[in-house]
């Protein structure tokens, strides 16, 4: 971004345009692009006049909308000025920006800013040999540094190109030559990457008057035209009244004020003349098949002292003319076929859009307006409306789709010219997403398979409303409720065999439990519990595979909650008869008594001892307690003195 001058006239100028038939540019349709600018391109170093970037910052762009980012940078600042080399730690800066973008999926536009004005303020009639050659070398190497990345990645050769007349413009083309050739000699990917070339000052006019004949390219099809839009300069950019104008501090037609009209824009540069503007870009060059990028627009943000005339509700209407200035912009370039840019340059002041400190959006209306959803309405001038939600199904079942849908009335009527803005859909405080109006008065959202858990849901959807109707939400929330998932066990649960115990009491074994059931995106966030459950025999009676009944298995994990388990069922196990222990005894000395005895392998045994043989078998001693194992066991009693007879027996528990 650099000062515009006004041009308050269009120049009609008729001229044959020799330009090449082409396919469309690799960008989003819709493009709701964003600048990082002030961050990459002082020549002062990355971080100088603005916080340096970070993945959450890029992260944080992505989520809010946006699907393409341009990365405006300064080569000639960071290159030796005799060699022409590029400070390798500034390549590596550049490519870490344009990974970050790579890694949430935006496209990316990478070019040569202001960068000192080495190229843009020195193009004259004639070409300058040094300009050329470090537009080669830089080319070449950048190229050679992003050879392996794809087409999400645009190069463009310049910025604003200070050019008025048509033998600059043709020193400009030459330049423009350079770059392309430059790219186009490194090969691979970069055979085919999409190029982009600035018209001159990035000015419409001037674009429309001189640009009628595109560089040479080796490959067809694949350069974009790249302009600026900051009309009315004494709105988007002026700070302070001149003698050539005064500032606006509004636009659009339903946010004049009626209170400050000198503030209003005093000629036709409004939605009219914007639409105008575009359209010359579509006939000149996308409607014969050259897409065209507006890289820069924007407004400055006067909330401060600086502006001692605006106060109250002005305030207000000033901030939701720029909201809506800022849509009219991307609604209008998009459906004449061009992809905007908002220039973001990270001054909360001035106009930003995010906090580069702390990665929070700080302006969410301009965001929701520049990313397809609505304006703010001019103060207390808008026709009320009310908002309906339904679902297409009501329970449903976790890992099912649901359509949720919006229907904005006014008077109970749905609002059928309502078309393209944006609802936005919520589960309580957390944002589910976004649908937009298509000309019937409702917009839907689609969950994920796995967006809403199990449970109930409290839905909200938010209309910001526009310069006619009032934003609304719908009161009270939609109830949604989801049912669970049923899960089961595939594989990896059996019943354990045990010896008869006069009971049904059973266990289970669990070994590479395989559970059925489960989406693919929870098998790491649910199992199964071991603990907790309910084992029984059907007879407590010794035989073989008799039925084992289950219940109480549960599940764990974080996503354990979106299913019901399925009790395991046709489990069988053996009880197994208890067997007799075989005893012999013998006195090995005065007062010892050694007893051998053997059982079934498994079975619990205590030894008991009495010298009254009338005492119940409940009054007897126990000696000792074990498990049998493969072999005999062998206990020694020391006998009581003065015991005359010593009765031993060896029980089951």
């Amino acid at each position: 971004m650099k000062h515009k001058l006004v041009n308050s006239s269009i120049i009609a100028i008729a001229c044959l345009l020799m330009l090449p038939l082409c396919a469309f540019a690799q960008l989003p349709a819709p493009t709701y692009g964003w600048n990082l600018g002030n961050t990459m391109e002082p020549p002062c170093g990355v971080g100088c006049w603005a916080p340096a970037p970070t993945q959450a910052l890029i992260n944080r762009v992505a989520s809010a909308g946006f699907n393409t980012i341009r990365i405006p940078c300064a080569w000639d600042s960071h290159a030796n000025q005799s060699t022409y080399q590029i400070n390798s730690n500034y390549m590596a800066q550049v490519k870490q920006v344009v990974d970050w973008c790579y890694a949430t999926n935006l496209y990316v536009i990478i070019n040569d800013h202001w960068d000192g004005g080495w190229l843009e303020n020195n193009i004259g009639t004639s070409t300058n040999a040094t300009i050329n050659a470090k537009m080669n070398s830089y080319w070449t190497q950048i190229a050679n540094a992003f050879a392996s990345y794809d087409n999400h990645l645009l190069f463009a050769g310049a910025n604003e190109p200070n050019v008025s007349t048509a033998a600059q413009m043709s020193t400009l083309r030459a330049y423009y030559n350079t770059f392309i050739s430059a790219v186009r000699s490194t090969g691979g990917n970069n055979t085919n990457r999409w190029l982009v070339v600035q018209g001159p000052n990035t000015d419409i006019d001037t674009t429309y008057s001189l640009m009628n004949t595109l560089p040479t390219d080796s490959t067809p099809g694949r350069l974009m035209v790249e302009i600026h839009y900051y009309t009315p300069w004494q709105f988007c950019g002026l700070t302070s009244d001149q003698s050539w104008g005064n500032m606006f501090y509004f636009w659009g037609a339903a946010y004049h004020s009626a209170t400050l009209p000198a503030r209003n824009p005093d000629w036709n540069c409004e939605e009219s003349y914007l639409d105008a503007e575009f359209q010359k870009m579509t006939t000149k060059f996308v409607n014969v098949g050259v897409p065209v990028m507006v890289g820069e627009f924007g407004s400055v943000k006067r909330t401060t002292a600086s502006y001692p005339d605006l106060t109250g509700e002005n305030v207000d209407l000033h901030l939701a003319s720029r909201t809506y200035f800022d849509k009219y912009v991307v609604n209008s370039a998009n459906s004449h076929g061009l992809h905007p840019f908002y220039w973001d340059n990270g001054d909360v002041a001035g106009g930003t859009l995010f906090d580069r400190h702390t990665y929070t959006v700080v302006d969410p209306d301009s965001v929701r307006a520049l990313t397809g959803g609505a304006a703010l309405p001019p103060p207390g001038n808008t026709t009320p409306t009310t908002l309906d939600v339904s679902s297409s199904a009501s329970p449903s079942t976790y890992s099912t789709p649901i359509t949720f849908t919006a229907t904005v009335k006014t008077n109970g009527v749905p609002l059928n010219d309502v078309t393209g803005e944006i609802v936005t859909f919520y589960d309580g405080p957390t944002e589910l997403g976004t649908g937009s109006f298509k000309g019937n008065g409702s917009a839907s959202l689609i969950t994920a398979s796995n967006q809403l858990a199990a449970g109930s849901h409290s839905i909200a959807a938010v209309y910001g409303g526009d310069a006619v109707y009032s934003g609304s939400t719908n009161n009270p929330a939609y109830s949604q409720m989801v049912d669970p998932l049923t899960a089961s066990i595939l594989s990896g649960v059996s019943a354990n065999a045990k010896i008869y115990d006069a009971t049904t009491a059973a266990t289970l074994n669990f070994t590479n439990v395989m559970l059925d059931g489960v989406l693919s995106q929870d098998v790491t966030n649910v199992s199964l519990s071991t603990v907790g459950y309910t084992a029984n025999f059907a007879s407590p009676d010794a035989g073989t595979a008799i039925l084992v009944s289950v219940s109480g298995l549960t599940l764990n994990g974080s996503a354990a909650g979106n299913y019901t388990l399925m009790q395991p069922a046709g489990l069988t196990a053996d009880i197994l008869p208890l067997e007799t222990p075989i005893v012999t005894a013998m006195n090995v000395a005065p007062g010892t008594m050694q007893l051998t005895f053997s059982g079934q392998t498994g079975q619990n045994y205590r030894v008991l001892a009495t010298s009254d043989l009338t005492l119940p078998l409940v009054q007897w001693s126990v000696l000792t307690n074990g498990t049998f194992g493969s072999g005999p066991v062998t206990f020694t009693d020391d006998v009581p003195p003065q015991t005359t007879s010593r009765f031993y027996r060896i029980a089951s528990p």
